[in-house]
């Protein structure tokens, strides 16, 4: 077999192989950068979540005295104005315990949900 060779001696059956070994290199880089972000939204949902249960719950102990529907309705518009969704209110005395979810996509079609609870009412002891 005939086999056409360059200046270096090799032959051209050999080229090429730094080109895949490149693609390969690049297409690791692509997935843990699309790993890295997915990791990052999800921390930053999880952040979301807790802001949005906190602040609920400091809503709803403001106006605790009001009765338990005003109380955990204020909760509840707060948690949807930090793009939450309040999943569950309990008012035990002049305590509010809120419990919120936020949805995010770390990648597309794929929907996940962070959910975080807070607590909040007068100071004791």
């Amino acid at each position: 077999m005939d086999v056409e060779r360059r200046d270096d001696g090799r032959a051209d059956a050999e080229r090429g192989g730094a080109t895949v070994l490149l693609l390969a290199l690049g297409l690791v880089f692509v997935l843990v950068g699309t790993f890295g972000a997915a990791v990052a939204a999800a921390g930053m949902a999880t952040q979301r979540a807790a802001v949005a249960a906190d602040l609920g719950a400091l809503a709803g102990a403001a106006r605790a005295l009001d009765g338990d529907a005003v109380a955990c309705a204020s909760a509840s518009d707060i948690a949807q104005r930090d793009a939450g969704r309040m999943i569950d209110c309990v008012v035990d005395g002049l305590d509010v315990l809120v419990t919120v979810e936020v949805a995010f996509t770390p990648m597309p079609g794929l929907n996940r949900v962070a959910t975080s609870t807070a607590r909040a009412g007068p100071v004791r002891g």
